[in-house]
């Protein structure tokens, strides 16, 4: 275990639910095996409490921290500086503390594309469907687009308040990329049906199906999904979903938002530390301990 001492560096996650993380674990191993004197906790912080929370980490100097549910959006708020990725998607996931200065990244895009690659999926020219309009799907519908994806099929829940930022940020994205994307309500279920029928790729990139509320899933049955369908989840507790619980009798390739955790996780350790995660001892580590 490591030793922690009175010269050890502070990093950490702030959103609620967080006791479920595993994100301490790759980093507390990558920090011992790389011989770095920090440590990585959790903090359970909602936002009505975020700008508190920032305030005293600020204060503390700590190295940096992450973001999860539902503060990824909230904490633009309250940074000195945004990373140009960052203020494209309208959301943050990594914040890097530069003397005082906090500068925020988004790492969930490149992290979710590495996990398709993962899976042996190429999406270059391909469609997907997207659900939800939050942080994490705003910066997939980005690093999607940038990576050559055709078209991005959006639903979400009619009035959601993330709406104007998704919204420019396809604006944004039509002026750098050729990719065809449209915002559907979720409520629209022959729109559902007609979007995954022509896709390569669907992926859940809201918080429904997370424990404790496993049984809820957006898809109604298995008749929206197909053979030649992928099905991601960016949600790995349970570690299966309803949604890919139903994916898989359909058979579809499915696979949950561990792999993506992982590489997005590798991106804001690189960050922070300007050294890489060995983010294949990691996995290992993480098997060992039944994760």
């Amino acid at each position: 275990m490591q030793q922690i001492t009175g010269k050890t560096s502070l990093t950490g996650l702030l959103g609620s639910p967080v006791a479920h993380s595993i994100s301490p674990l790759m980093h507390n191993f990558s920090f011992q095996h790389l011989g770095i004197d920090w440590v990585y906790l959790c903090f359970d912080v909602k936002e009505e409490g975020l700008e508190d929370a920032v305030k005293g980490l600020r204060t503390l100097q700590v190295k940096g921290f992450n973001l999860t549910m539902p503060d990824k959006n909230r904490i633009l708020e309250y940074l000195d500086e945004l990373s140009p990725a960052a203020r494209l998607i309208g959301a943050v996931n990594t914040v890097e503390n530069k003397e005082g200065h906090l500068i925020g990244h988004n790492t969930d895009g490149i992290g979710f594309m590495r996990s398709v690659e993962e899976q042996g999926i190429q999406m270059k020219g391909k469609s997907m469907t997207l659900l939800g309009m939050g942080g994490a799907a705003t910066a997939i519908c980005a690093q999607a687009a940038l990576d050559g994806v055709e078209a991005i099929h959006i639903f979400a829940r009619e009035g959601s308040s993330h709406r104007q930022r998704m919204e420019t940020l396809i604006s944004e994205l039509g002026k750098v990329t050729a990719c065809k994307i449209e915002i559907q309500d979720i409520g629209n279920k022959q729109k559902l049906g007609e979007a995954i029928r022509e896709s390569k790729l669907l992926v859940n990139a809201t918080s429904v199906g997370m424990a404790p509320h496993t049984e809820e899933c957006l898809i109604p049955d298995a008749s929206f999904l197909h053979q030649n369908l992928a099905v991601a989840d960016i949600i790995y507790n349970p570690w299966k979903t309803k949604l890919l619980t139903m994916a898989e009798k359909a058979g579809c390739t499915a696979f949950n938002g561990y792999s993506m955790l992982l590489w997005q996780g590798a991106e804001a350790f690189h960050i922070w530390t300007g050294q890489e995660m060995p983010v294949a001892l990691v996995r290992e580590y993480l098997q060992k301990q039944h994760i």
